[in-house]
């Protein structure tokens, strides 16, 4: 199902600047029983989102009327919901001057059947050899240009390992392929800074803050990947899973799954 401004459509002019040049940003939500998980959550995110990226006109009502709408049409008990917001079309070359009204594009699909399985058994992950480039302006957001995760998940494809391990072109910790990354040492939870790179999703946000919440340290770290050696805890997060143990990365073993077992049932 699919819908375009709120008209169910799959039609978009060429001219759209999502399609010319990934000029727009996204988020993907939980749906569970005709309900968004953490909607005020992805609705902030798409504003830092079109802040940065400068996109202004949007109807931010209007959105979130459209995306509940979109929620409540859907009839299983779970599914996915993808927003796409774009700077909409017009303007000639790179400039965006002429375009007036922003493209709001709204999907919606079958939840992902492999996570319940991955919980019991925890996520194998293989570092990558497609390393993210550092660009400060646009860290942190989930915008259109994803030809680096393309790649990724082509790489990750060819391997054994459920996700990847990404590192920056420094070689520091970033995140995986569409998952954020924690390690934990004792009462130290860890979580790569992602100043440079990255995509600081929803659930990270609030990982950080619950693990607060019971006690525990929490860092943002620009660290190598061999720190990891020394973790007695990893799992990852994004707002589908919503967290999953890792049991191994590379040739690097993990069974303990304490702080998990705690955040999960909150999350």
């Amino acid at each position: 199902m699919f819908w375009i401004n709120g008209e169910p459509q799959q039609q978009i002019a060429v001219s759209d600047r999502a399609l010319q040049y990934g000029d727009g940003c996204f988020t993907t939500a939980r749906l569970r029983e005709g309900k968004i998980d953490w909607l005020e959550a992805h609705l902030q995110r798409l504003r830092e989102a079109t802040s940065v990226l400068k996109i202004n006109g949007l109807d931010w009502r209007l959105l979130k009327l459209e995306m509940q709408a979109a929620a409540q049409s859907w009839t299983q008990p779970e599914g996915v919901l993808k927003v796409i917001l774009s700077r909409g079309a017009g303007g000639r070359g790179y400039s965006g001057a002429n375009c007036h009204q922003p493209t709001r594009i709204m999907m919606l699909a079958p939840a992902p059947g492999h996570y319940a399985a991955l919980r019991e058994s925890g996520v194998r992950l293989a570092t990558s050899p497609v390393r993210l480039g550092i660009n400060p302006l646009l860290a942190g957001i989930k915008h259109l240009n994803r030809l680096e995760q393309v790649l990724i998940r082509t790489e990750l494809e060819q391997s054994e390992a459920e996700e990847a391990l990404v590192l920056d072109i420094e070689g520091r910790l970033v995140e995986c392929c569409a998952a954020n990354l924690f390690w934990r040492k004792q009462k130290h939870l860890f979580t790569p800074a992602l100043r440079g790179a990255g995509v600081n999703g929803i659930m990270r946000r609030h990982v950080i803050g619950l693990a607060r919440r019971h006690g525990y340290l929490c860092h943002e770290v620009r660290e190598q990947p061999e720190v990891l050696a020394e973790a007695e805890e990893v799992f990852i997060t994004n707002a589908l899973m919503p967290l999953l143990p890792v049991r191994q990365i590379d040739n690097w073993h993990y069974q303990s799954r304490m702080l998990y077992q705690l955040l999960a049932p909150d999350c």
